[in-house]
Parts: C-alpha cells; sequence; structure tokens
C-alpha cells in the first residue's frame, strides 16, 4: 500500500496529515488506542484518539480499542469509566472496528511470560527495589540473573500460587546492562498486587501476578496485529524495551511514531487533579465546565470537528505543540457558527422604557444570518399610550451611558434621555437603519418585557447567568448549539415550555 494513500485533507477540511511511514510492509494498516480506565477522557487524550483513528480510515485498515487494565493497586480501574470511556471515544466519531480489555487476557500474558523465562531471556529478581536499583545504575547484575531456566519457572509458580508476597518477586526480561537508559535495564514486566487488598473491578481477586503496561501492549500489539503505535514522546523509554522482548519472542518490532508533548497556558491537563476535585467536592462530576474533559467540552458545546482540526493542526511531528482555551475556541468558533441558531437570551435585564411609538412594530430576526431558506424569528412590540416596555442587558448600560442614538436591533431607533441603575429612558428617534448607520449608533440586543422565557446559562466557571430568553427556543432540542445573540454560544442542557439552561462554550 503506498504512502500516497493519505488524502490531502480530511473530511472536514483539514490540513494534511503527513504519510505513516512503511507501509508498504504491512498488509494491512492497524492502529490502536489504549487508555486506562481510571478516569473519563480530557482534551490530553484527543491526539492519540483521533491519529490513530484516521489513520487507519485513510489507509482502510483497522482501529483498535484496547484497555489496558492491568493495574488495580495503583491506577484503579472503576466500571464506570469503560462506558465512560466508549461514549467520549464514539463522540469524537472515532468508532473501533475491535475492542479488547487486557484484563480479560491474563493468561495470554502468563503464556508469553513462561516463553521468556524457559528461552533464558527473563528472569525472576528477588531484589528489594533499593538493592536492584543500586545494581542496575552501576551496570551491574542482579544475583537472581544467572539462575536457570528451571529455577525461574519454579519461582514462577511461587509468584502464580501464593509463595511470593506482593513485591517479593518481579519478572524481568534481559537487556544490555550496559544500556545507555538505566530504566531500559532488566526491565520489570510481571510483579505481584495483593488479590484480597487490591482486587479488580472486573476479575475480582482471580489473579495475583499482573503485567505491567509494557508487557502487556507489548503482547498484544504483536498478536492483534498492530502495524503503527501513535502515542506522545513520553513513551520513548518503551520502544528499547519491547525491541528485546520482540528479540526473545522472535518477533518483528512495528513502527512507531512519536508526536511532541502538549503544552497548555490555561488548561490544567492533570488527571489526579481533576480526581481530587470531584472527590473533594470542588467541582461538580465529569461534566463540570471548569474541566477540560470530553464529558465537559460536549455538554458546553464543543464539536468533534473542531477537535479535530485541533489534532491535524499539531499532526504527529515529534515537536512539542501548545494549546489554550483561545486555540480550541477560536476553531470552535468556526464550526458552530455555521450551524448554531440564534436566539436573544437577555443577561441580568433592566427595562428600557421607550416614548413616542406610535404604533405596532414587527422584528423580523434571522434565525441562522446565513441561512436564508430558514423562518425568521417575529417579535411583536405592542406600545400602550404611546409607549413600549423593552428588555435590554444591564451589561450595556455603559454603552448606553456613552451614546446619543442607539439601533435596537432590526426594530428601530432610539435616543437616550436618562440612564439610571436600573431602568432606561429613551425616545423613538427612527425607524431607518440608515438613519442609525449615519450617527453611528451602537447595536443593542433587546427581548419584548413580556412573555419571555426563563432562561439560566451555566458559565465557564460554574456560575450562573440569568435573564429571559425568546420563547421561539421552544422549537429547539436538548443538545442543540445556539447562539445567544452578542452574548455567546453554547448548547442546551435543559428546556421545557417555561424554562431553558444552557452550558456556555465561548464568545
Amino acid at each position: 500500500m503506498s504512502a500516497q494513500a493519505v488524502s490531502s485533507q480530511d473530511q472536514s477540511g483539514s490540513k494534511a496529515l503527513p504519510p505513516l511511514p512503511n507501509v508498504d510492509k504491512y498488509a494491512m494498516i492497524v492502529t490502536r488506542f489504549a487508555p486506562n480506565p481510571d478516569f473519563v477522557l480530557h482534551l490530553g487524550s484527543i491526539r492519540a484518539i483521533i491519529l490513530s483513528h484516521d489513520y487507519a480510515r485513510t489507509y482502510n485498515g483497522r482501529f483498535l480499542l484496547r484497555f489496558d487494565d492491568t493495574d488495580p493497586r495503583l491506577k484503579k480501574s472503576a466500571l464506570e469509566y469503560y462506558d465512560l470511556i466508549r461514549e467520549d471515544v464514539r463522540w469524537l466519531e472515532c468508532q473501533w472496528d475491535a475492542e479488547y480489555i487486557a484484563s480479560d487476557r491474563i493468561l495470554v500474558y502468563y503464556e508469553h511470560a513462561e516463553k521468556v523465562l524457559r528461552s533464558g531471556d527473563a528472569y525472576i529478581c528477588t531484589c528489594t527495589p533499593d538493592n536492584f536499583r543500586l545494581s542496575i545504575n552501576a551496570g551491574r547484575a542482579c544475583p537472581d540473573r544467572s539462575k536457570s531456566a528451571e529455577q525461574n519457572l519454579a519461582d514462577w509458580a511461587k509468584m502464580l500460587n501464593g509463595g511470593f508476597g506482593e513485591g517479593e518477586a518481579v519478572l524481568r526480561i534481559k537487556t544490555d546492562l550496559s544500556h545507555p537508559n538505566p530504566a531500559v535495564r532488566d526491565w520489570p514486566a510481571l510483579r505481584i498486587i495483593d488479590p484480597v487488598k487490591y482486587p479488580h473491578p472486573r476479575v475480582g481477586s482471580k489473579y495475583r501476578v499482573w503485567p505491567l503496561f509494557n508487557f502487556a501492549a507489548a503482547i498484544d500489539d504483536h498478536l492483534l496485529g498492530v502495524s503503527h503505535v501513535i502515542r506522545g514522546k513520553e513513551h520513548l523509554t518503551n520502544a528499547p524495551r519491547t525491541e528485546y522482548l520482540y528479540k526473545a519472542l522472535g518477533w518483528e518490532i512495528q513502527e512507531y511514531v512519536h508526536y511532541g508533548r502538549l503544552k497548555t497556558t490555561d488548561i490544567k491537563l492533570s488527571k489526579s487533579l481533576m480526581v481530587k476535585e470531584i472527590e473533594e467536592g470542588l467541582v461538580e462530576g465529569y461534566s463540570d465546565p471548569r474541566l477540560p474533559t470530553l464529558a465537559a467540552l460536549r455538554r458546553r458545546g464543543y464539536v468533534p470537528s473542531a477537535l479535530r482540526k485541533i489534532v491535524y493542526e499539531m499532526g504527529p511531528r515529534p515537536v512539542d505543540a501548545t494549546l489554550s482555551w483561545d486555540n480550541v475556541n477560536a476553531t470552535n468558533r468556526k464550526e458552530i457558527d455555521k450551524i448554531a441558531h440564534r436566539y436573544s437570551f437577555i443577561a441580568n435585564p433592566i427595562i428600557i422604557t421607550v416614548s413616542g411609538v406610535e404604533q405596532t412594530y414587527d422584528a423580523h430576526l434571522p434565525l441562522h444570518p446565513e441561512r436564508k431558506d430558514l423562518p425568521d424569528r417575529i417579535f411583536k412590540v405592542v406600545p400602550k399610550n404611546g409607549t413600549a416596555n423593552l428588555l435590554i442587558s444591564s451589561q450595556d448600560i455603559d454603552l448606553l451611558r456613552k451614546s446619543k442614538v442607539v439601533r435596537l436591533m432590526e426594530l428601530f431607533n432610539v435616543e437616550i434621555q436618562s440612564v439610571e441603575n436600573n431602568s432606561i429612558e429613551a425616545a423613538f428617534h427612527s425607524q431607518d437603519y440608515m438613519k442609525a448607520r449615519e450617527v453611528k449608533a451602537p447595536l443593542v440586543n433587546w427581548l419584548p418585557s413580556e412573555n419571555n422565557m426563563i432562561g439560566e446559562v451555566v458559565m465557564p466557571d460554574a456560575s450562573r447567568t440569568k435573564g429571559p430568553v425568546e420563547t421561539n427556543i421552544r422549537q429547539e432540542k436538548v443538545g442543540s448549539i445556539i447562539q445567544m445573540v452578542r452574548f455567546g454560544f453554547g448548547r442546551i442542557d435543559s428546556l421545557n415550555a417555561e424554562r431553558v439552561t444552557v452550558y456556555y462554550a465561548h464568545r
């Protein structure tokens, strides 16, 4: 299969991805995403998912989802996270072709552990961690390294049947003791975890010997036919570890694509910090708007096509990339501006009383400014005794103090007479929009003072902004992404005949 198979653009018009290396060596391109189900996914996860999925699709290959859940002690999996991760990956439009769960494959890992013990390419180490570290840093062999295959298999049996306790024995893969990176030297492949103290959420206390990530992932990558592993530079050390294991098993190494680290300026991507905030009640669950989780982004109205464009812009390059909320918001804005229907929401409203209104006016406002096929939103203003009471946002008070004439959007122009904190007096000036342009009148969003719905907008800091919203919004559904005119974009989180709650995305 030629590298020319990579298209010049993805389906959404994003910039091109560079070809994968050595695709001609493989009958089929297979990639995988291997999350640990100990938390939901967040912005830091999207590069690995989208690149792995989209490269597989580009080459008509296969994309695998593999749950790496073999550490019930430190990276504790929880049953809820399996489904939440699946939901996140589906939302990113990265449907997988097959799914594997590492905790279902423990006997497969045991089988290959025994193979490398029999071949003399691994051994059971009973050194204390401190003693092993001293030896390996000096390039000296652990005393257990010279044991026979029979001795190692006997010690392996003791690991499995309880003859060793947690921390008393580790299966290590033999490597070059002079390797320049001490972390590669005789790396640990399987260890004992107390099954009673640390039961696994899926298999309980069935197993007491668990593979580390480097062993389980390497075994599965070969057995599942993975051709290209796409991951961050923090995994660079893992590639030489895999090479030693594959050489012992007589396997050929697959291709590795290591992309640069993701730096963030104002986005906190620490999983441990997010877990702590949830556990301490500082945020309200995984979809709290203060978190950069995919659940929170989805709830606020970010869309997969925007995240995909961000990933394509970063690409699989080994150089580090920087991401900020400004970057994310700017990209998302371009995507959702095309689809978001417009509605008026008046944050913290105040009344503007307009005198000299001698007739009923119908204001026609577009549901979308570029969609002429959509019906207008129509507001009827019926004056009483020549006076119309309207609502505008208190955020516009300073603007009105500075302006002699303002244009109430798609309605008429008014001359400001007095501005108080809780009310504004104005007089009808003219209806023609060109008159407003002549005097450079600013545009002000408004609503009739009656027959509105109750609106509440949950802001990125989880504060809540309240105000009336037009009743036309009833035609939308929960999940619709909208633009609140001159306020910002958001996603409808709940909606009934009287009330709507919107989670704010950005301006």
